[in-house]
């Protein structure tokens, strides 16, 4: 499997970072579905060059409001970046120059030893380059890229300069057989204390690899369930300042553990409930195909229960989980360790069934089955047909269907046909993807 490296876009407000990071993705237009329930901002998103695919992330969706915090809040975006990123972009501004924050930027940057590219932005004239830009080379991060993210010129060089830099072999090897496992959420949800429970509980070979390709440490637990590899998300979090700044950097950062991930453990505080927060990183979860399972922590600090209250509390999280009604859930507590046995059980269980291959054969049979129970639908008179199935893919189990009219291929005909793809093979807890061919004459 190939790896996606991640480069992150930093630089002050208004360089035009946001601009430049929708030029990039631009190409790919169709990398959000609309999910039900999920809205998000894109701050994290796919890039293909040379038919191959980077991740990029863009750090700037995080302006400041006062002046006196740009520094801050700078050095906030390029310490995300460092400890994320496999390769960092710092774009600056043709117009105004050189800064005083883009000089220290530039050196925190350099200490970090990250391949850093440096982007001029806002060269928007054609032909000679003006005087100015060569000021940039006393930044000491190399030659400048200058572009135009207005227009998109020079985004080519850009992407060169870039992928000189960058990985595309796997560098997780050293986990083989691990499943790798992110647990993510909201701050204080306590990932950290489930993390900590796990390694400190399990005394077994607990290792903390310093990720491979990212700063962000990897914790390696043996147990009597298997191998795992729990991807921590818990990062940067100031008391000071909890605003919705430091919510979107935990949503990039989730965002990109999600990515590595095989299984997401998605993480909701029994007392605070349910947030958008949780709703943007479980729909990416989602879209990204991944197997999730949802964990309701702290659950032995709800006060005054009754048999009622874990019902009620069931009800509202399947309403607000709806878009995954496959997602197991389960109510743990990361300070007693309560049920986290069973949680690796229910671990295993959705890598399992994401990772499963169903045989053609098995397939056609559960389709001649489905459509002698329940007719396909038929519109002025032409009646759909199914000639057969066939699983294209795992993780998630995506299945093809070849068909005489797409059209007339329904969905809540394909929902029938997936419920009995989980009923008949035991695919419950895995999100499943429904594709439709339609067969040429």
């Amino acid at each position: 499997m190939s790896h996606k490296p991640v480069v992150a876009i930093v630089g002050r407000p208004n360089v035009g970072k946001s601009t430049l990071f929708n030029k990039l993705i631009g190409q790919r237009l169709s990398i959000v579905e609309d999910t039900p329930g999920v809205t998000r901002d894109r701050i994290y998103a796919p890039c293909e060059w040379r038919s191959k695919e980077i991740m990029l992330a863009d750090t700037g969706g995080i302006e400041p409001y006062s002046d006196d915090v740009i520094l801050s809040q700078m050095r906030r975006q390029a310490q995300i970046a460092i400890e994320s990123a496999d390769a960092i972009v710092l774009v600056v501004d043709m117009r105004t120059g050189i800064t005083a924050t883009d000089a220290d930027v530039a050196a925190m940057l350099l200490k970090s030893r990250k391949p850093v590219v440096l982007c001029v932005n806002k060269v928007d004239s054609i032909g000679e380059l003006p005087p100015e830009f060569y000021e940039f080379y006393n930044l000491g991060l190399g030659d400048p890229i200058a572009v135009s993210s207005v227009h998109g010129h020079g985004t080519g060089d850009l992407l060169d300069a870039v992928y000189e830099h960058l990985n595309f072999e796997d560098g997780e090897d050293d986990y083989e057989g691990a499943i790798k496992v992110a647990v993510v959420g909201r701050p204080n949800a306590g990932k950290s204390s489930l993390v900590n429970a796990i390694a400190g509980e399990e005394k077994v070979i607990v290792s903390n690899i310093a990720g491979t390709t990212r700063d962000a440490t990897d914790t390696l637990v043996e147990n009597q369930h298997g191998k795992y590899v729990m991807i921590d998300t818990a990062g940067i979090r100031r008391k000071s300042k909890v605003d919705e700044n430091i919510e979107k950097y935990s949503v990039l950062r989730s965002y990109m553990a999600v990515d590595r991930a095989d299984v997401c453990v998605i993480m909701i505080d029994a007392l605070e409930g349910f947030s958008e927060q949780d709703s943007k990183i479980a729909g990416y979860a989602h879209e990204q195909g991944k197997g999730c399972v949802i964990a309701i922590n702290k659950w032995d600090a709800v006060e005054n229960k009754t048999d009622r209250t874990m019902n009620e509390f069931l009800k509202e999280l399947e309403v607000d989980f709806s878009f995954m009604s496959y997602a197991p859930i389960i109510f743990i507590s990361a300070k007693t360790g309560q049920r986290i046995p069973k949680l690796f059980e229910t671990i295993n269980q959705v890598h399992e069934q994401n990772g499963r291959r169903i045989t053609t054969g098995m397939l056609n049979e559960m389709l001649a089955y489905a459509t002698a129970r329940v007719q396909p639908p038929s519109d002025k008179g032409k009646r759909l047909k199914i000639y057969y199935m066939t699983q294209v893919s795992t993780c998630p189990p995506t299945f093809a269907s070849f068909v005489n009219k797409a059209d007339l291929f329904h969905f809540s005909y394909q929902r029938y046909l997936e419920n009995q793809i989980r009923e008949t093979f035991g695919l419950d807890h895995t999100p499943i993807r429904m594709l439709t061919r339609e067969k040429e004459k």
